[in-house]
């Protein structure tokens, strides 16, 4: 088994490899197997994985800027103990249709990172950065998590200001202090999400479930953009008594 910038590997059982510090640059992996394997300062930038299962696997100080996971599985069988990114770099990677159950996304750089109908099922973002700076005085952040599950998630102080998180989940998930002002939510599910200090002025929320946000437990909400019929949930979560007539 060669290791290299560019291998390509199907159908391989890889759990034994040592990947500490390699270079696997561009290198395709299609339905391998990785259980327990620590990814340790390995190079992976540009790689693509497909049909993969990445059990109780550890990335750290690991780099995947531009990868590419599609249909990968990084949960183990019983569900409950996901992937750990720590340190790593994974800007503008991209997930498509992936189990991250209980990820652990921890001081990662995630600027431009797209995940779509993936799911991230009490995943938790601990000091996970969005942003990238352009010059001294500019920073922007960019993120995209269309139509994912983020039931349970933790999401407490993350920053995803103007990004795209259309059609997600977070049933019951922890947006303590989180900053989404002018974020694409429309038809996300925040039924029962805990929002206290969250930040959502000039965010779209149009199309989605409200029911568990409360107005005045927000730190902004100016200019925030809710349909018709949202409203009557909105004032009844802030104690208002609405009636039809």
């Amino acid at each position: 088994m060669i290791l290299e910038p560019g291998a390509r590997f199907t159908g391989e059982d890889l759990s034994g490899a040592d990947l500490g510090d390699a270079d696997l640059t561009d290198a395709v992996f299609e339905d391998c197997a990785f259980t327990e394997v620590q990814f340790q300062g390995v190079c992976l930038q540009g790689a693509r994985f497909k049909g993969c299962r990445l059990i109780r696997c550890r990335f750290a100080h690991a780099d995947l800027r531009e990868a590419v996971f599609e249909d990968c599985l990084f949960t183990d069988d019983q569900g409950h103990v996901g992937v750990q990114f720590a340190f790593s770099r994974l800007e503008e990677a991209r997930f498509a249709r992936c189990d991250l159950s209980f990820a652990k996304i921890e001081r990662s750089s995630l600027y431009g990172v797209e995940m779509s109908t993936c799911n991230l099922r009490g995943a938790v973002f601990l000091k996970a950065d969005f942003a990238r700076a352009f010059g001294r005085s500019v920073v922007k952040w960019a993120a995209t998590f269309s139509g994912c599950n983020l039931e349970l998630a933790d999401l407490t102080e993350v920053r995803l200001p103007e990004c795209d998180l259309n059609g997600s989940s977070f049933r019951e998930a922890l947006l303590l202090d989180a900053d989404l002002e002018g974020a694409d939510l429309r038809r996300c599910d925040f039924f029962q999400a805990l929002s206290a200090g969250a930040k959502l002025a000039r965010a779209d929320l149009r199309g989605g479930e409200v029911s568990g946000l409360n107005l005045l437990e927000l730190a902004s909400r100016e200019g925030m953009k809710v349909d018709v019929d949202q409203q009557y949930r909105l004032l009844s979560a802030m104690g208002v008594d609405v009636h039809a007539e």
